[in-house]
């Protein structure tokens, strides 16, 4: 079966139709560049991720990783090609060249991710779990620990962790016991057990710097009395060299559903009151601190669920092509009609244009956060900073559950088409649902992120950010009004908008209110609606690039003459698709986002009053 990851074409369209990144050129930052240069990047990661991580996941899979003794080691086909990951300087790409990364745009770096990433996350995450990591003490360490651990972080030579969760604080994070006592010569002595640790202990770097949250001792309960500390599995001397094994030790590993190659750990820190720590930041200001990776992972998280998405539509789309299964629903009753291949029967392409929205929709959604950074890095002044970062926060708890839960609806809709063979390992299929799971999962629940979005996001600085959010909206919305074969789509996005401004406004209230339970109830379900407009967004914003290009393309030809333009065309094919997309979504997906709407508003209070006794069981 043919080796799938992501859709070149609509990377491609989104990259240089729907965000014009060849302008990207323009800014001092990155003079640098031009697009074959982005483009010659892209397709590397493209050939490599298809030859080197892609085969690394049958055995990843069903071999999985070994743990003896305290010690993780991940299969053994997974060490040459990290080897190469590392030399292609690809762990880092959008970071300062001097701190060893390469200075490219986060929207090309996202696009290569794609790749990279969407080919084996349990590989890849190797290396972007070390950068993540670097990234935090490149905004908060010190001058010195930028110096012993930031370049050898960024190109994946250490690895890189967050150490966050324990048996007693998950979610919770005020409720943690591990604890920190300053010592003479400024280091800590960090002591506790932590879980759920990725990539806490493995083989394939000589070492890991685990930034750990823990209490100095005396410091306030809760979040407030918090701090980071950087702990690496081997202590790092003044010159940068490797000393001695700090006391860290790997107590078990998780046996998950899926990501079999990747180790996710419980850790001992301090087990013989030998562990040292370096402080990151200042004491007491952790959640300062791990915010940021937070926020950046989460998006991240957010881009998986894109990119396990679109590998599980690939599949099923190629699979649909080829299955030759019953005859043609217009030939049905004749006995000696061939059979056709499935992807002619209306419910198949009903999924697969279910899957196709909503890829395309996320692919938008995805890089257009990553085009956000872009545009904080070089505008021009503090004004256009803060708008930029306000939409990017208002939507990253919308981007992380929202694709990390239609790309595992991806996965089990590709499956659906299938049929009992997706359900077998004979097909990757059941591998994707399998590792996409966990993303609803990670980096905070999809819950938590829902309570984030009702309670924090929508009412940021009095609203006004869900403000700019809407006019962003409109501005697409006003262009579709002027294209030609858009107008109905705008109108009934425009009336979605205007509703949604509504719930919004009647969820602030009632967070508000003595009714706080009712409205964290509804939060769910208030972000599915957002994650279901930006989508619309999305979808539309692509349309009114596509209709014009689809215009030239086709003429004035109609009828039969313009299908058979489109069948011998793949541009014209393309974006005869984006059209096909967008109508699909307004049309059948908004009137559920509609219902949604109304339910959210009418303020059942049925959760709220559920008592425990109640669910049986």
């Amino acid at each position: 079966m043919a080796q799938l990851i992501a859709d070149q074409r609509d990377i491609n369209f989104v990259l240089y139709e729907q965000l014009e990144a060849k302008k990207l050129v323009e800014m001092d930052k990155y003079k640098d560049f031009n697009k074959k240069i982005f483009d010659m990047t892209i397709a590397e990661a493209r050939n490599f991720a298809i030859k080197e991580i892609l085969p690394l996941n049958e055995e990843g899979d069903r071999v999985g990783l070994s743990f003896e003794k305290g010690q993780v080691k991940v299969p053994e086909s997974f060490h040459r090609p990290y080897k190469l990951f590392r030399e292609g300087e690809w762990i880092a790409m959008s970071e300062n060249p001097e701190v060893g990364g390469q200075g490219f745009p986060h929207l090309i770096g996202t696009a290569s991710k794609e790749y990279l990433t969407g080919a084996d996350f349990s590989f890849t995450v190797f290396g972007m779990a070390s950068g993540g990591a670097a990234r935090l003490i490149d905004r908060f360490g010190t001058e010195k620990q930028k110096r012993l651990f930031m370049r050898k972080m960024f190109t994946g030579e250490w690895g890189g962790t967050m150490v966050v969760s324990e048996p007693g604080a998950g979610t919770d994070i005020g409720s943690l016991t591990t604890s920190a006592v300053k010592n003479p010569d400024g280091t800590y002595s960090i002591s506790g057990n932590k879980i759920f640790i990725t990539n806490g202990e493995h083989d394939m770097t000589e070492n890991i710097i685990h930034p750990i949250i823990a209490r100095i001792e005396g410091a306030p309960k809760g979040t407030r009395g918090l701090s980071l500390f950087l702990v690496p599995k081997i202590w790092v001397n003044e010159d940068g060299s490797l000393g001695e094994p700090n006391d860290v030790v790997c107590t078990g590993i998780e046996k998950k559903m899926g990501l079999h190659a990747s180790p996710t750990c419980a850790l001992t820190f301090g087990g013989k009151s030998k562990c040292r720590g370096l402080l990151l930041g200042e004491e007491n200001k952790g959640m300062k601190v791990i915010f940021q990776m937070m926020s950046s992972s989460r998006v991240g998280i957010g881009a998986l669920g894109l990119f396990n998405g679109s590998c599980a539509y690939l599949y099923a789309v190629n699979y649909a092509r080829e299955r030759i299964q019953g005859k043609d629903i217009s030939d049905f009753v004749n006995p000696d009609a061939d059979s056709v291949p499935i992807i002619r029967h209306p419910d198949v392409k009903r999924m697969l244009l279910w899957m196709k929205s909503h890829v395309e929709g996320m692919r938008s959604f995805v890089y257009f956060l990553s085009y956000l950074l872009d545009k904080i890095d070089f505008t021009a002044t503090p004004e256009e900073k803060a708008h930029y970062w306000g939409l990017l926060e208002l939507l990253t708890p919308v981007v992380k559950s929202y694709c990390s839960d239609r790309g595992f609806e991806c996965a089990v809709q590709a499956m659906q088409v299938f049929g009992a063979y997706g359900y077998t390992t004979d097909f990757p299929i059941e591998r994707l649902m399998r590792n996409s799971k966990v993303n609803s999962i990670y980096e905070g629940t999809n819950g938590i992120q829902a309570m984030d979005l009702t309670g924090r996001k929508i009412g940021m600085k009095g609203g006004t950010v869900l403000k700019h959010f809407i006019d962003e909206v409109q501005k697409v919305i006003a262009r579709a009004k002027e294209t030609e074969g858009l107008t109905g789509l705008a109108e009934k996005l425009e009336k979605v908008m205007r509703r949604l401004e509504e719930v919004a406004l009647h969820m602030g209230k009632t967070f508000m209110s003595p009714d706080i339970k009712i409205a964290l109830s509804f939060a769910s379900p208030f972000l599915e609606v957002m994650g279901d407009t930006v989508m619309a967004w999305m979808l539309l914003w692509r349309a009114t690039v596509a209709a014009p290009k689809l215009k030239i393309l086709l003429g004035e030809a109609n009828g039969l003459e313009r299908l058979e333009k489109i069948s011998k065309n793949m541009n014209a094919a393309f974006y005869e698709g984006q059209i096909k997309s967008a109508e699909f979504f307004i049309n059948t997906i908004l009137p559920i986002t509609m219902g949604k709407m109304n339910a959210i508003e009418g303020n059942s209070s049925a959760v709220a009053d559920i008592l425990e006794g109640s669910f049986g069981g």
